[in-house]
């Protein structure tokens, strides 16, 4: 296992569509392996593969704080939306900034995990704005383009956060 190097915004890669999986070969379990190593290093909650400079139709995500088992989800595909929430969104592909995004408030995805076994996965609050977040990567959709209004700095925006709790 590897850290990868994460491609930052303004890279090419990052607006072209990944190309789905057909068999999960070895290199790609090497990939998956790398993909986690690398967002956890970087203290993210997902990565799409598209992130590390590889074409695939490949996410993982990791919202839990305990370190529960991560999703892997290969050819992932957004069955249902419903429910609206908008806050602040993060990107390891944009470093430093935040901005605020309406999503949906719940999301249904059907996707092969690691085995290569199709399974549904559902999630509401942040588990649905990380599943619409990594699969808008897949198809060549960097948050930036959804932000409302401009993009703030992440240390300023903590700042804030903290002066509002101080009050």
């Amino acid at each position: 296992m590897a850290l990868r190097a994460i491609r930052t915004y303004g890279d090419e890669i990052l607006t072209m569509k990944s190309k789905p999986i057909k068999e999960l070969k070895d290199r790609f379990k090497v990939l998956i392996d790398d993909m986690l190593d690398t967002m956890y290093d970087a203290g993210g909650v997902g990565l799409a593969a598209v992130q590390v400079g590889v074409l695939r139709r490949i996410v993982v995500i990791d919202i839990s704080p305990e370190g529960d088992e991560p999703y892997v989800l290969i050819n992932p595909e957004i069955l249902e939306t419903s429910g609206e929430q908008t806050g602040y969104e993060g990107c390891l592909s944009v470093p430093g900034k935040q901005g605020t995004v309406t999503r949906a408030n719940y999301c249904k995805v059907k996707a092969f995990n690691r085995d290569m076994e199709e399974y549904i996965i559902e999630g509401e609050g942040l588990m649905a704005r990380a599943l619409q977040h990594e699969i808008d990567h897949l198809e060549g959709e960097v948050y930036v383009d959804k932000v409302e209004g401009e993009l703030l700095d992440s240390a300023a925006l903590a700042e804030m956060e903290d002066e509002d709790t101080e009050e």
